[in-house]
């Protein structure tokens, strides 16, 4: 049981930090102009030598940028927060009692980084201005989409784990 119980905070460790490479990184968007430096575009910034902000980031026009950011962050705040439920429950539960609690908010923080990376693939065109639009999605997209099923299977494998002895 303590080998289960190792592999599955190991399991919830890792996708948190996918999710914060996620957010932080700035590889949403990548853009590699003939001749020139790339540019990383992420969901605040876009950077080749130096960073500038997301054109129009703070405006009306650009709320499904701020959609991805909301939700990418509080997906990353349900994850960390799950784990110390979990702690909290793996001290105080009865023997064979379910980690609900924990399982509730790990699966919200998959239903965040869904949502955060649904809008941004549906919208990526959206975000950025005409010269960045030749782009590819980077790796802190991959990874976020990464983040989205290790997120889900640790929500149900709270869901399926069991206190015991």
């Amino acid at each position: 049981m303590l080998i289960v119980l190792v592999l599955i905070i190991l399991f919830h460790v890792v996708a948190a930090a996918l999710l914060f490479v996620a957010t932080i990184y700035n590889a949403w968007w990548v853009v590699t102009p003939a001749g020139r430096d790339v540019i990383y575009a992420d969901l605040w910034y876009s950077c080749n030598s130096t960073c500038f902000p997301v054109e129009n980031s703070h405006t009306a026009s650009a709320a499904y940028l701020q959609t991805v950011q909301a939700t990418m962050i509080l997906a990353t705040i349900l994850c960390c927060v799950s784990f110390f439920v979990f702690i909290l429950q793996l001290f105080r539960l009865k023997q064979g009692e379910r980690f609900v609690f924990t399982a509730i908010i790990q699966l919200l923080a998959a239903l965040c980084v869904m949502i955060g990376a649904s809008v941004y693939t549906a919208q990526k065109d959206s975000f950025h201005i005409a010269s960045l639009r030749d782009g590819s999605f980077g790796a802190s997209f991959i990874v976020a989409w990464v983040a989205f099923p290790m997120t889900v299977l640790s929500g149900f494998m709270y869901l399926v784990l069991r206190k015991r002895k």
